[in-house]
């Protein structure tokens, strides 16, 4: 449910209120189960074994950021850009893990737990951009949203910067940390596919913010749902940690290193 009063810039719309980001949320924390648990699998049970895997990660990381940037590319839907977007970002973090590094492990999970406060937020702001027929997700609907919501498209844009690893943002602070872990570890050529991946996927989150703030709002656009207190918690804490861990990342750098001994 949605409360609060309805203000110029979080317009309230005539159906109910828009749901929680629990879409995200599940997300976020399915990914870092999994890669939590990928990583005890290759460093605590199979540690010998490190020159066996390692050529078949190779694979899978090239097949990942390649596969979910191109994809996702194609997509018209914001839903489902954003989770095919998340394929590729599977095959980001997953260049840290092939480092066998402790600065490898230590990447991973920082890049982990941006992404997570990200993804979390993106879900949460297209949960209020709705119109009759409830969420508005195809990307034609978002045209001109600049002018009709700044605020919302502005937060968007953030999140969506992040994705892409523009610098001052946290993806970019742990594209960098992974691509730096994965070269020092003589994976360079994986980092150069990396860096490939990332200037596809960049395409097409510029393309939304191009389209939020430089296409002419549709009379019959959608409209701004006013946020829920739980929905604004996760859009201004996403807003928050992307901004923070871009802007100075070491000293969690720091933190998800003492971390990763746990995991080793």
């Amino acid at each position: 449910m949605v409360g609060g009063s309805p203000s110029p810039l979080w317009p309230p719309q005539d159906t109910p209120g828009a749901p929680t980001p629990a879409p995200g949320s599940r997300a976020g924390a399915r990914r870092g189960a999994a890669f939590g648990a990928l990583l005890r699998l290759l460093y605590v049970v199979l540690p010998g074994l490190k020159w066996d895997w390692r050529p078949v990660m190779w694979g899978v990381v090239i097949i990942t950021m390649l596969g979910g940037a191109i994809v996702a590319i194609t997509q018209t839907d914001v839903k489902r850009l954003l989770a095919y977007s998340s394929i590729a970002h599977a095959g980001f973090i997953l260049a840290g893990v092939i480092a066998g590094t402790g600065e490898g492990i230590s990447s991973v999970l920082f890049y982990l737990a941006a992404y997570s406060f990200v993804t979390i937020g993106a879900f949460a702001v297209v949960t209020l951009v709705r119109d009759a027929g409830g969420e508005a997700t195809h990307l034609s609907k978002w045209a001109g949203l600049g002018r009709r919501s700044p605020l919302v498209a502005a937060v968007f844009a953030v999140f969506l910067l992040a994705f892409a690893g523009i610098p001052l943002t946290s993806g970019f602070s742990g594209k960098f940390a992974v691509f730096k872990a994965a070269a020092q570890s003589g994976a360079g050529a994986l980092v150069v596919v990396g860096v490939i991946a990332s200037a596809i996927a960049a395409f097409f989150y510029i393309r939304v913010i191009v389209l939020m703030f430089f296409s002419e709002p549709k009379p019959e656009g959608p409209t701004v749902a006013v946020p829920s207190p739980l929905t604004m918690t996760a859009i201004g804490m996403g807003v928050l940690v992307t901004v923070v861990l871009g802007v100075a990342p070491q000293y969690f750098l720091d933190l998800a290193s003492q971390a990763g001994g746990f995991v080793r």
